[in-house]
């Protein structure tokens, strides 16, 4: 007699005890990993600097007309030396905006306004302060959670960037194609793209408060103004770095959406669910 008819049917199907076989786990469920994305500090500043890089650009933007640093010889149609007077007349005209002059058309739309460098003298360099403090926190962040290690290049880098770059683009038109479009994969915090931006952002930072500070103390600090060739020098490279800095949040957010909802949520909640997906590969 077998060892099964000695048991019986019912212990030689399991069903028949009310003792389901446990499933045998997914492959989602074989490669999913929960995992500590962000610091807290790191969150807290994240966020923070975005209210702050807003109100800078535009109180920045008001003390900039006061004396531009990027003039031409005078228009002789419009009397404007002012580049982003050149621009701003464009806009307006593009916009048939038919208000104020429309020569100020930048300054009175993403500014403070014309005429008010008192105020915006005032506020930028309270909201500086800020920003600095801000940075702090964000460097404290980046230390205390080992982030900074996920921010220094890598020597495959310069192909996995390409391969983000043809990802990024891709997504929307295979989208539209219907058509399977997999991440690539990424074998680290961020991605290649990512890590070459974010690492950029403190670069940036560091660069527009050094010559925030040599344009504000140029006779204290004058090694620091030297750093810089020149007083104008220094008011260049400060201009170039909020062009950085505000450019950098439109694609950033879009890039983030692109990259999936894990992303968002990981820079409010800190942890990440993101799945080891297979190489990027159009099916």
């Amino acid at each position: 007699m077998s060892s099964e008819m000695k048991r019986g049917p019912a212990a030689a199907d399991p069903t028949m005890t009310g003792r389901v076989p446990r499933a045998a786990p997914s492959a989602a469920q074989e490669t999913a990993r929960v995992v500590h994305k962000h610091h807290g500090l790191v969150r807290l500043s994240h966020w923070a600097n975005v209210p702050l890089l807003l109100g800078l650009i535009a109180s920045g933007l008001s003390i900039y007309w006061a004396a531009p640093v990027f003039h031409h010889p005078p228009d002789p149609m419009t009397g404007s030396r002012d580049y982003l007077k050149d621009l701003g007349a464009a806009v307006a005209g593009a916009l048939h905006d038919r208000g104020a002059d429309p020569r100020l058309w930048i300054y009175n739309h993403l500014s403070l306004g014309a005429q008010q460098l008192a105020t915006a003298l005032r506020l930028h360099w309270a909201l500086a302060y800020l920003f600095m403090l801000n940075g702090l926190l964000y460097a404290i962040g980046l230390a205390a959670g080992g982030g900074w290690r996920a921010l220094l290049p890598r020597g495959a880098d310069v192909g996995d960037t390409l391969r983000m770059m043809r990802f990024y683009l891709g997504v929307i038109p295979m989208a539209i194609l219907r058509r399977p479009w997999p991440h690539p994969t990424v074998r680290g915090k961020y991605n290649a793209l990512q890590r070459a931006a974010y690492f950029s952002m403190p670069v940036f930072g560091t660069l527009v408060v050094l010559s925030g500070w040599a344009m504000h103390k140029p006779v204290q600090l004058g090694w620091l103004e030297r750093m810089f060739v020149s007083y104008d020098g220094a008011r260049i490279v400060h201009f170039a770095c909020m062009l950085g800095l505000g450019g950098f949040i439109v694609p950033h957010v879009v890039l983030a959406i692109a990259d999936g909802w894990d992303t968002l949520r990981s820079m409010v909640t800190g942890w990440s669910a993101r799945v080891k997906e297979k190489s990027h590969e159009r099916a």
